[in-house]
């Protein structure tokens, strides 16, 4: 059985992974002349991936220890620490058990929530109510990582939500332990534009001016082109760059759309055929009917005021002035009050995304199905 080549998830290998060669070089050349990185990306264009491709470089991943951490679903210090800790110890179980029971011999605070099998090798089973005490817990964690027998790098994807936690000075207390650190290098990867400038570009905020700033784009189609084209001539199959380049248009070569389109044509294109412009819509419309019924969920959970406000975001596409009485009317909104309510419950839900004052819903895929339904009705 052949793999489909169109990796969706996690990484593979650099053989399925497209391009970043300068990103990963620059990347690369910060990291090792001591600077910490804000790499700034929207999401599912490819920041976490191409961490992850630099991490598999060889010389990176000989010298140094890596350590990817994501903290999206985290409310506070306390769960950040808890996804610290167990991606540490994740990271360092294939590199023998001497680094890990020097890891667990640091994190004194925690040591109830850490058990050993026979062999003597740790398991994580720290739960939120036995971080007493983050800070110190915190220091401990960074103790380590100083103390280790080689350089490390610290990736923390989604670093925004930092802002986001209910601790006091989460932002101070970090600065204070990564200011000191001479051994660890950070990544901190964002996908929130705004918040991130705010973080790393405030004069008022800790962490101004203590990192080298890194955004990416999109891919640039040619070789995106080119990447589609190799993985399928490589299992006997050949793809119109006409396909390609409409997907490319549609999606607005974001990465992860890009692929999720390219796995299913693969996954439609016998060994020997050519994947063809007219199996596009097909490709589009199976993806919309697999995930129907969490749309309709959503959208059945969503405040009535929320519901409308999504759906009028997607009629736009991009939209702005939300708040303005030819927006409102045209959309048979309610007022601007509940305009601004029902934009702050979406934003806080992810469900739409903010870049210089325009919105727009964050899941494509998302916003052709509610487009496709046509729930409301545009005033003339």
């Amino acid at each position: 059985m052949v793999q489909n080549p169109f990796i969706l998830y996690g990484y593979e290998s650099a053989a399925y992974f497209c391009d970043r060669e300068k990103e990963t070089a620059e990347l690369k050349r910060l990291l090792a002349n001591g600077n910490n990185v804000a790499l700034i990306a929207p999401r599912r264009i490819g920041k976490t991936g191409l961490i992850q491709h630099l991490f598999h470089q060889p010389d990176v991943a000989t010298y140094y220890y890596t350590f990817l951490i994501d903290i999206y679903a985290t409310k506070n210090m306390g769960e950040m620490i808890m996804a610290m800790g167990s991606n540490i110890m994740a990271g360092l179980r294939s590199k023998g058990t001497p680094i890990l029971k020097k890891f667990t011999d640091f994190l004194s605070t925690l040591r109830t929530g850490i058990s050993f099998d026979a062999l003597g090798n740790p398991s994580w089973n720290v739960e939120i109510g036995d971080v007493r005490q983050p800070n110190t817990t915190l220091e401990e964690i960074f103790k380590f990582l100083e103390a280790a027998d080689k350089p490390c790098i610290v990736a923390i994807d989604e670093f925004q939500t930092v802002s986001e936690y209910r601790d006091a000075n989460a932002e101070a207390v970090l600065r204070t332990f990564i200011q000191h650190c001479k051994n660890t290098h950070f990544i901190f990867a964002g996908s929130q534009r705004t918040k991130m400038g705010e973080i790393f570009l405030n004069p008022a905020r800790p962490f101004y001016q203590s990192t080298a700033m890194m955004n990416i784009e999109c891919i640039p189609l040619e070789t995106y082109t080119d990447f589609c084209v190799r993985l399928f001539e490589k299992t006997g199959r050949s793809v119109e760059t006409e396909v390609i380049k409409e997907t490319y248009q549609r999606f607005e070569g974001i990465t992860w759309y890009m692929q999720r389109i390219m796995n299913e044509l693969f996954a439609v294109t016998l060994p020997g055929n050519t994947c063809q412009r007219s199996q596009l819509e097909d490709a589009v419309s199976h993806i919309l009917r697999t995930n129907e019924f969490t749309y309709q969920s959503i959208l059945y959970q969503l405040p009535s005021k929320q519901k409308e406000l999504l759906v009028a975001i997607c009629k736009e596409g991009k939209a702005s002035n939300l708040t303005s009485a030819d927006f409102i009317h045209r959309y048979r909104l309610t007022s601007a009050s509940s305009v601004q309510s029902a934009i702050k419950g979406l934003i806080e839900k992810r469900f739409v995304t903010m870049t210089l004052g325009t919105y727009e819903v964050y899941d494509k895929f998302f916003a052709m199905w509610l487009l496709q339904k046509n729930i409301i009705k545009v005033s003339s």
